[in-house]
């Protein structure tokens, strides 16, 4: 019989993934099952299959292998039993730890901040995106560069390649430093263009509102209910990086901009929010913050702390903010009440169903309208693009008189002064020239 020929098998083995982390009680961080809890949907996020879980009680990893020596010994057993071929550290490798973990396992392993890199720069979409991660994870790389690593440049030997010697890790750390230099220029022209976007807005007169939250809390879907959107929605963490603005009319009749920003969690890397700090200086010109919260997560309060660390590094900890807490259709009645705070800057929603969007509204609206001034004036009959700019800038009510439309309300400082310049002043300077030209 004729033998078939025999093809290569390209795909991708399974990775089974082992998690470990530190169970410290005295640091003020999450319980070690929680957030070991988190690592595996994070690891499932990125496509792993999570097969098992360790954790030790030390106050600080050990320099040299993360767990303690006895600790450390004890993977190899559970790699036999288990067949992982991929170790997930819940906190930050360094370069030596991470080389001593390797050699222990005979298998790959991540840290938190390169597992939530990978995740980046699967789901980022645009070229901002693209550009963050690949700077975020150009800052985690460098400093853990070592001669094994496959070499950055394409440097062979030879005629010309002959130097004063400079070592293939000195070129390699050189060449990444230069290709930082780069994307942060190219970050920079970003910045520049959302500096411009933004100023357009403001001279529009138009308020902007930024989404904020956990990750996974449900922010994309709160802006799809709000602005009758599409944008994609997925029950993972990260399933969207990219900013996205929307419009949105108030009940008063305003008209704001509603930008969904990126999910925040816990050890957040500090290298990504840097990187991330293009995208979310949005929520430093922002005139108000929604903080969406998952009120079914048993741990939400937490959830909150870690966001605060994250706005707080932005410099955006004491913007004015509405807490929205959503999902609550999966909350049964009687548990809303007596689960979650009240206040005056509370609202309860459900961004799925609908529930809670127009108290929603109604209190965006009150607060923005607690950061405009007062106005009560005539605007002239030939002025009706005025009158049209601040019904959709501000929350007024109008009444046609003999003279003009009368506006009474609230309204940005800057259209409030040409809404009072635009009275009985300019009319009688107006009644003046008309009476010349004749």
């Amino acid at each position: 019989m004729p033998s078939h020929p025999s093809f290569t098998d390209l795909t991708a083995p399974e990775e089974r993934a082992f998690l470990i982390g530190l169970d410290d009680p005295g640091d003020g961080r999450w319980p070690i099952e929680r957030s070991l809890a988190e690592l595996a949907a994070l690891a499932e996020t990125a496509g792993a299959v999570v097969v098992g879980s360790a954790s030790q009680r030390r106050r600080t990893p050990d320099p040299a292998s993360y767990f303690g020596k006895g600790r450390a010994a004890d993977l190899v057993d559970e790699r036999a039993a288990t067949g992982f071929n991929l170790l997930i550290v819940d906190d930050e490798l360094s370069a030596n730890q991470q080389r001593a973990l390797e050699k222990l396992l005979d298998c790959k392993v991540l840290d938190r901040s390169a597992l939530i890199i990978d995740i980046f720069a699967r789901h980022a979409s645009t070229r901002e995106g693209r550009l963050q991660v690949e700077l975020a994870a150009l800052e985690y790389h460098l400093p853990r560069l070592t001669r094994l690593w496959t070499h950055l440049s394409r440097t062979g030997g030879g005629i010309g390649t002959r130097g004063p010697g400079e070592s293939q890790l000195e070129t390699d750390r050189r060449l990444i430093r230069d290709k930082i230099k780069k994307v942060r220029a190219e970050l920079e022209d970003v910045k520049r263009q959302r500096a411009t976007a933004a100023r357009q807005r403001e001279r529009s007169e138009v308020a902007t509102v930024a989404l904020v939250g956990y990750t996974n809390a449900g922010k994309s879907t709160l802006l799809n209910r709000l602005a009758s959107a599409d944008l994609f929605v997925a029950d993972m963490l990260f399933a969207t990086l990219d900013p996205t603005s929307r419009r949105v009319t108030l009940p008063s009749g305003q008209r704001i901009v509603v930008t969904d920003t990126v999910g925040f969690i816990n050890k957040l890397p500090h290298d990504l929010v840097e990187a991330f700090r293009a995208t979310l200086e949005e929520v430093l010109r922002a005139d108000l913050l929604i903080e969406v919260v998952d009120a079914s997560d048993p741990d939400f309060v937490g959830q909150q702390e870690a966001v605060q660390v994250v706005l707080d590094e932005l410099g955006a900890g004491d913007k004015p903010r509405i807490v929205a807490f959503n999902k609550i259709d999966l909350l049964a009645p009687g548990l809303r009440a007596a689960s979650m705070p009240a206040g005056d800057r509370a609202v309860f929603v459900s961004a799925t169903s609908g529930e809670g969007i127009e108290p929603l509204l109604t209190r965006v609206a009150g607060l923005l309208r607690d950061q405009m001034v007062p106005v009560d004036a005539v605007v002239p009959w030939s002025r009706g693009e005025l009158v049209a700019r601040a019904k959709v800038a501000g929350d007024v009510a109008e009444r046609f008189t003999d003279d003009g439309v009368r506006l009474s309300g609230h309204l940005p400082d800057a259209i409030a002064a040409e809404v009072q310049r635009a009275g009985p002043d300019e009319r009688r300077g107006a009644t003046a020239r008309r009476r010349a030209r004749r």
